[in-house]
C-alpha cells in the first residue's frame, strides 16, 4: 500500500527546520525578557522603595503561575499543536511588558508581571521543545540544542539591552519597547508552527517507517509515565536546576553591584552565562545523541557543582567572570537535555503534557529560590548562606542523576 506521507524534495528544506529557527527566535524573546526582571529590580527598588524579598516575591508568583500554565498549555498542545496558543501567548505576554511601563502600584506588579507575563516563557518552551522533539527522530538532542540556542541569546543579548534602555531612558520605556516589540514578532512567528510531521504530510526525520502516526503514537500514555519513578526524579531534578539558575538570575547581578561593581558589568554576568550556555546547548545536547541524556546529565551536574563551589569564595570581578563561564556552559547543558532526556525515557507519546509536569516542578524551584535568596539578603544584608544553599542543591542533583536509571518503553500501540 502506498503510503500517504509523502517524502520531501531532495533539493528542499525539511519543514521541520523551520519549526527549529521559529522556536529559536520565539525563546530568545520569551525567555531573554522573563529574566531580564533582575536588571530592573534595583531600578523598581529604587523608585518605590521596595524590598528586595517582596520584588522577589512577585518572580516567585510568576514562576508558579508559569509552572502551572506549562501543564495546562503542554496537554492541550498534545492535542491541538503550538500554533494557536503560541499566538494567543505571544499577545498576553507583550501586552504584560506593556503595561508594566504603567506600574504605579505593588498589586500591579503580581498582575502585569506576575500572571499576564508569567504564563507564557516556561510554556512557550515545553509546547517548543516538544513539538520539535516530535519533528526528529535522528538528531533530536542536536536540534534541541539549537532550539534552545534561543533561550541563551536571548539571555546573553536582552539583559544588556534592557540594562542599555533603563540607564539611558528609564526602565518605564524599557518595559514599553519591550512589550511592542514582543507582539510585532512572536504571533507572525507563531504561524510557522505545525505540531507534527503528518500535518504537513511529511515523516519524522530519521524516521524508517512509512506511518508517521506509528510514530507519533510510540512511548507511554500521559496515566502511565505518571506512575513510574523516574518521572518523578526528573521533576525534583528540575527543581533544583531551576532554584539555583533562576536564584542566580534575579540576585547576582545585585550582588555583584552591593560589592561595588558598575550596573553594566553586573548585567554582563548574565549575559556571559547566556553566551556561554549557547555553546553548552548544542555540545551537550550533540553529546546526549552520542553517549545518552543521562550521562551528559551527570557532567551538567559536575559542571555547575564546580562552578558553584568557586562561586561562594569570589569577590572581585574576574572571579565572578570566571564563574558565569562555567556555570553557563552548565546551564545551557541543561536548558538542551530535559526534553530529549523525557522523550528517551518516556516516548513522544504524552511529551508535551509530561514536559509540563516536570517543569511545573522546575517553575515551583524558580519561584523559592529567588525568594529565599530575597529574605536571606534583606535579614544579613548578604548572599552566603544563599550561594551555600545553591551548592547543596547542586550536589543533591547530581546524586539524583546517578540514581536516575532508563525506563523500558512499551509496545508502540
Amino acid at each position: 500500500m502506498k503510503s500517504p506521507f509523502r517524502k520531501p524534495r531532495k533539493k528542499s528544506v525539511f519543514y521541520g527546520y523551520h519549526i527549529v529557527i521559529t522556536s529559536l527566535f520565539t525563546l530568545m524573546l520569551t525567555h531573554g525578557l522573563f529574566i531580564s526582571y533582575g536588571v530592573f529590580l534595583p531600578a523598581l527598588h529604587a523608585e518605590f522603595g521596595w524590598s528586595r524579598m517582596a520584588i522577589s516575591a512577585a518572580y516567585t508568583q510568576a514562576c508558579f503561575v508559569s509552572g502551572i500554565s506549562a501543564i495546562i498549555f503542554g496537554r492541550l498542545c498534545d492535542r491541538y499543536g503550538p500554533r494557536w496558543i503560541i499566538t494567543l501567548g505571544g499577545i498576553i505576554f507583550g501586552v504584560g511588558l506593556f503595561l508594566m511601563s504603567g506600574l504605579h502600584a505593588f498589586w500591579q506588579l503580581y498582575l502585569f508581571y506576575g500572571l499576564l507575563i508569567a504564563m507564557w516563557p516556561d510554556s512557550s518552551g515545553v509546547l517548543l521543545l516538544s513539538t520539535t522533539a516530535r519533528w526528529f527522530v535522528k538528531k533530536r538532542g542536536f536540534v534541541s540544542g539549537l532550539v534552545e540556542i534561543g533561550s541563551g541569546m536571548g539571555i546573553l543579548i536582552i539583559p544588556l539591552l534592557a540594562s542599555y534602555l533603563i540607564t539611558g531612558y528609564g526602565w518605564r520605556y524599557a518595559y514599553w519597547l519591550v512589550g511592542i516589540i514582543s507582539i510585532a514578532c512572536i504571533v507572525p512567528m507563531a504561524q510557522v508552527l505545525r505540531r507534527d510531521p503528518s500535518k504537513k504530510g511529511l515523516r519524522p526525520y530519521g524516521e524508517q517507517n512509512d506511518s508517521a502516526e506509528q510514530f507519533l503514537e510510540q512511548g507511554f500514555s500521559f496515566q502511565e509515565a505518571m506512575k513510574k519513578k523516574q518521572l518523578w526524579m526528573v521533576a525534583v531534578i528540575l527543581f533544583l536546576v531551576f532554584y539555583c539558575s533562576d536564584t542566580l538570575f534575579i540576585h547576582l547581578a545585585p550582588s555583584a553591584m552591593d560589592r561595588g561593581i558598575s550596573s553594566m558589568n553586573a548585567a554582563s554576568l548574565i549575559a556571559i552565562i547566556g553566551g556561554v550556555s549557547i555553546a553548552g546547548r548544542v555540545l551537550m545536547a550533540s553529546a546526549s545523541d552520542r553517549i545518552g541524556c543521562r550521562r551528559a546529565l551527570r557532567i551538567a551536574f559536575i559542571v555547575m557543582l564546580a562552578s558553584l563551589i568557586w562561586l561562594y569564595q569570589a569577590g572581585d570581578l574576574w572571579q565572578l567572570r570566571l564563574f558565569v563561564v562555567a556555570y553557563g556552559f552548565a546551564h545551557g547543558g541543561f536548558s538542551a537535555l530535559m526534553s530529549p532526556l523525557l522523550a528517551e525515557l518516556f516516548g513522544t507519546r504524552a511529551l508535551s503534557s509530561l514536559f509540563g509536569v516536570a517543569i511545573f516542578f522546575g517553575t515551583a524551584g524558580a519561584g523559592i529560590g529567588p525568594l529565599v535568596a530575597g529574605r536571606i539578603y534583606d535579614v544579613s544584608q548578604n548572599y552566603e548562606l544563599a550561594f551555600l544553599i545553591l551548592i547543596v542543591a547542586s550536589a543533591i542533583g547530581l546524586t539524583l542523576s546517578l540514581l536516575l536509571r532508563p525506563v523500558r518503553l512499551p509496545d508502540i500501540r
